[in-house]
């Protein structure tokens, strides 16, 4: 624990009813004691459903502070229910797709380009011919197919529905929430709401004097409150490791850091997929990672010269570009080799299926091609995913990263002495700070937002003195 740390404990009263967690992980987080960067300790209790118990010891909240108690309510998920959303033509529903783009997306669990997973209520969706209840209403599994989990649906191949032929969906869902627990300054316990939003919701921010005790995730219908919908603030901000002397820039990209402290011309080329290819993100000229990074390197070092080169490919991996012929607009020896690369930042989520064994094969190809060249090279660990895609039921007590790709990264990197940032390592903290980290993926599957962009950019940084 830091100087001046505390301890933050997390308990239960009841077990909740429902498939929310294996009853196994809810007696594992039954006490939650973590290290906190804050004086004093805070305990929340879960009362029945929906009711949060909160003690706050004296001198918790600053010298000579009271000791306060005190129970708030958290509103349950709420229903939003569509009725006859138009969709001018059905496609043909396609089962071997991903399950955002098997047919249309309801409009109401949209994320950016997908939709978001569980949020639709499964026996709800209604499909007719008109806008209105007296319409006829086309049956599902002869006239039309649906994944109720991803919220699409497509034409059946037998069925009714003719291509070009209007139809309107009925349906309910519920959205995400992130709500706060605030301590007000007259000492006051207030539960604020967060606004519902199908992707990517915000907490609401605190006012002048006010302090954010802890969120509490609604991610969509669940039946009641569990130890993994409450995230207290356990850090203010992620604990940066002290200095290293020389730094890891100096060590390990010796010729790009001697560029950057001299002035002379640096040409760095942000390599990746659609990450870093960042179209998605709200001013990607500013946004993205490989953006906020050079600014960063560009204040550090205020006599740089940095030309920033972006090479990315959405939805493709280290693989796609290897297979790539030439002539390509994706070639890998025309347009990574062939840029001429002072320092190469790979960024490749879409790589993690590799393991070890795989990373080192696949990195040591691109080591020597690298060096080839005379180019340095950095390689960025990815942020986490959606949970499901990563073995995961929580989006807390994930510190530790279970892919097998990013400990084959860090093992590659250990032994070929390549600079490693990690960013995997950022993401695994969030929920130290109140912040389940499926909030900062704009199509709640892998798409950072700008802040989650900013973690990337943090985790360069610090590999520089």
């Amino acid at each position: 624990m830091p100087a001046g740390g505390s301890c933050v404990e997390v308990r239960m009263t009841s077990f909740p009813s429902g498939p929310v967690l294996p009853r196994l992980l809810l007696a594992a987080l039954l006490l939650l004691r973590v290290g906190a960067a804050r004086a004093g300790g805070v305990e929340l209790s879960i009362e029945g459903e929906w009711g949060l118990r909160v003690s706050i010891p004296a001198g918790a909240t600053g010298p000579g502070s009271p000791a306060r108690s005190g129970s708030v309510t958290v509103p349950p998920p709420e229903a939003i229910v569509v009725l006859g959303e138009r969709h001018d033509s059905l496609p043909r529903f396609n089962p071997g797709a991903g399950g955002w783009v098997k047919g249309a997306q309801l409009k109401g669990v949209r994320a950016q380009e997908t939709t978001t997973p569980f949020l639709l209520d499964r026996a709800s969706l209604v499909v007719r011919s008109g806008a209105d209840a007296a319409s006829e209403a086309y049956r599902p599994g002869e006239d039309y197919e649906a994944d109720l989990a991803w919220g699409t649906f497509g034409r059946a191949a037998a069925g009714r529905i003719a291509e070009g032929t209007p139809v309107y969906a009925s349906y309910r869902y519920f959205p995400l929430r992130l709500d706060a627990l605030v301590l007000t300054p007259a000492g006051g316990l207030e539960l604020r709401r967060g606004e519902p939003r199908s992707a990517a919701p915000k907490a609401p921010a605190p006012a002048d004097g006010e302090r954010v005790l802890a969120h509490v995730w609604i991610p969509g219908a669940i039946p009641r409150l569990a130890p993994a919908h409450l995230f207290p603030i356990l850090e203010d901000r992620y604990p940066e490791p002290p200095k290293a002397h020389p730094s890891v820039a100096e060590q390990r990209i010796p010729n790009t850091f001697r560029k950057l402290a001299s002035g002379s011309p640096v040409r760095v080329l942000a390599w990746g997929d659609s990450v870093t290819d960042g179209g998605y993100v709200p001013d990607p000229s500013r946004n993205r990672w490989q953006e906020q990074f050079v600014r960063r390197l560009r204040e550090r070092f205020p006599g740089s010269r940095i030309e920033l080169v972006t090479e990315a490919w959405g939805g493709r991996n280290t693989s796609s570009y290897l297979g790539e012929p030439p002539g390509s607009p994706h070639n890998y020896r025309e347009k990574v080799l062939a840029a001429k690369p002072d320092l190469i930042v790979s960024e490749f989520v879409n790589d993690a299926g590799f393991n070890p064994d795989q990373v080192e094969e696949r990195y040591s190809k691109l080591l020597g091609d690298f060096q080839g060249i005379g180019a340095e090279w950095i390689i960025l660990t990815p942020h986490y995913v959606r949970p499901d895609w990563m073995g995961l039921d929580r989006e807390r007590d994930i510190d530790n990263d279970p892919r097998p790709y990013v400990a084959g990264l860090r093992a590659f990197s250990l032994k070929h002495g390549i600079a490693l940032a990690e960013g995997s390592k950022r993401y695994g903290r969030l929920w130290r700070q109140g912040i389940p980290y499926t909030t900062v993926m704009l199509n709640s599957i892998n798409h950072p937002d700008p802040f989650g962009m900013s973690l990337f950019a943090d985790a360069l940084m610090e590999l520089f003195p």
